[in-house]
């Protein structure tokens, strides 16, 4: 009797998709996990490994860098600095072509009332110009390098006429405005008649201020102030003989200068206070940040900068 072979149960084709499909979700899905497990291990020792303080006494650092406007944040950490008893000195590190007359001023008179309590120094690296001048002046010290570029008293409106160009491609401008100034002067017209008074009344009040500052600051009469006041750019050895720096010299310098007339002990940490280090999740959204601007073109940093400025700026027309 010859054995009839036993048939084997047929499989589910649609079954076995499934089962095959559900093996390699649950492999991604695990994949996904042990990911996110190891970026969340990274960003605790992260946290752990970066300095959350200085230990001790310490000199802070005070970076101002690029184009200056206000800032809530650098102005919560100087005020800090004022009250922190650890911080027995302030280095202002400055390297900006200036920015708006509100965040010139906001730092001019921040650092003037750290200056009350803390021994301040300011280090101008390539550039002190304009608003970032008018930091550099809060200081008890300024120093420069000889060929560093300093300077740039005043103040800048800029306006550009877009009419004949609207013209040629069609466009016609139309407002309703309360009074004959609002919104004026527009940028299909030129700057000319009571818009040009307005904005020329603006600018020379925060001039005048600016000069004030200077001349007081830097122990010079206001006739000697305003022959600098011009907008021109000088270097630190020329800024030194007309009395708007006081030494050529870096951090080191600047460091010696307040062991010798602040009595600050020259072997103290020295600590970058602001910008404050990136930490954990804060990195990750940076990192992902610039990406995005990579991404679609954009620079780095600020993109426009809108009202009255003091800016030291290459190529620019006034």
């Amino acid at each position: 009797m010859i054995d009839e072979p036993v048939s084997q149960p047929q499989r589910d084709p649609h079954g076995v998709i499934a089962a095959e499909t559900y093996r390699r979700s649950r492999g991604l899905w695990r994949v996904l996990a042990f990911i996110a497990l190891a970026i969340a291990i990274i960003v605790g020792l992260g946290r752990f490994a970066m300095p959350q303080g200085a230990a001790g006494d310490y000199v802070a650092r005070l970076v101002i860098d690029g184009t200056i406007a206000t800032d809530p944040g650098r102005l919560r950490t100087i005020e800090a600095l004022a009250e922190d008893g650890a911080v027995k000195a302030v280095i202002i590190a400055i390297n900006s072509p200036g920015g708006t007359t509100a965040g010139g001023e906001e730092l001019y008179e921040a650092l003037g009332q750290l200056r009350a309590s803390k021994p301040t120094v300011a280090v101008i690296k390539e550039l002190g110009a304009s608003a970032a001048y008018m930091t550099a002046i809060a200081t008890d010290h300024i120093f420069a390098r000889r060929l560093s570029i300093v300077g740039s008293i005043g103040v800048l409106y800029q306006h550009v006429n877009a009419g004949k160009l609207l013209e040629t491609i069609g466009v016609d401008l139309d407002k309703v405005a309360s009074g004959p100034l609002k919104a004026e002067p527009d940028f299909d017209e030129p700057m000319e008649g009571a818009p040009r008074a307005s904005i020329a009344a603006l600018v020379d009040d925060s001039f005048q201020w600016f000069v004030d500052v200077v001349a007081e600051r830097r122990g010079l009469t206001r006739g000697a102030t305003l022959a600098l006041a011009d907008g021109r750019i000088v270097t630190g050895r020329v800024g030194m003989e007309a009395g708007l720096i006081d030494a050529i010299g870096g951090e080191a310098e600047a460091i010696a200068w307040l062991e010798a007339e602040r009595d600050v002990p020259v072997d103290l940490e020295v600590k970058t206070v602001w910008p404050e280090p990136e930490q954990g999740f804060d990195l990750i959204g940076t990192f992902l940040n610039g990406q995005a601007r990579s991404a679609l073109g954009l620079p780095d940093g600020p993109i426009t900068l809108d009202g009255l400025v003091s800016l030291w700026q290459v190529g620019s027309r006034s």
